[in-house]
């Protein structure tokens, strides 16, 4: 992928795997905007997350379409951005994407036990470490149809950034 016209990438894994660090490093090492998934959930979204409980495809319907939208809007202004997103299904990422060739996917790929570890750590967070469960069993990871790069999580978060960037043929700004 060349760095010319606008692109969208969405940093995609199970909660806890980086997607906030990883896609913020991804936006600076770029120069490009960047938007936590998280800033597009309604109220009731959170809420219901934070007293334990997972979210159905219902749920999730209004979130997803709020970030396609903000997707669709930096494509059609020229302008690159990165979100993340946990994507967790393939009927998701095609809602995101939108079938245009400038979104691509960086999943996050790590174990369940390295994830636990890292959100019993995580404080001040409205998703469970016990909802975890849930985001793997949703989980349908990229398929090699997808323009998707996978990117392990057990480097430090600079080092991933830096291996999506160069997976997408990106350039890093100056």
């Amino acid at each position: 992928m060349a760095n010319a016209g606008p692109h969208v990438v969405v940093v995609m894994g199970v909660s806890g795997s980086g997607k906030t660090t990883v896609g913020t490093k991804v936006a600076e090492l770029l120069g490009w905007e960047y938007a936590d998934a998280d800033a597009f959930h309604p109220p009731a979204n959170i809420e219901k997350m934070s007293s334990g409980h997972p979210l159905n495809d219902a749920d999730r319907m209004p979130w997803l379409q709020a970030i396609a939208e903000w997707i669709r809007g930096h494509l059609e202004s020229g302008t690159p951005g990165v979100v993340s997103c946990s994507a967790l299904k393939r009927s998701y990422r095609d809602l995101l994407t939108g079938g245009h060739p400038e979104v691509h996917i960086a999943y996050l790929d790590g174990d369940r036990d390295l994830i636990a570890g890292r959100m019993r750590e995580r404080k001040g967070h409205f998703f469970q470490a016990e909802m975890l469960d849930s985001q793997f069993r949703d989980l349908e990871p990229p398929t090699p149809d997808e323009i998707a790069v996978h990117v392990p999580i057990t480097g430090t978060p600079d080092e991933i950034a830096e291996l999506i960037v160069k997976a997408l043929g990106l350039s890093p700004r100056p």
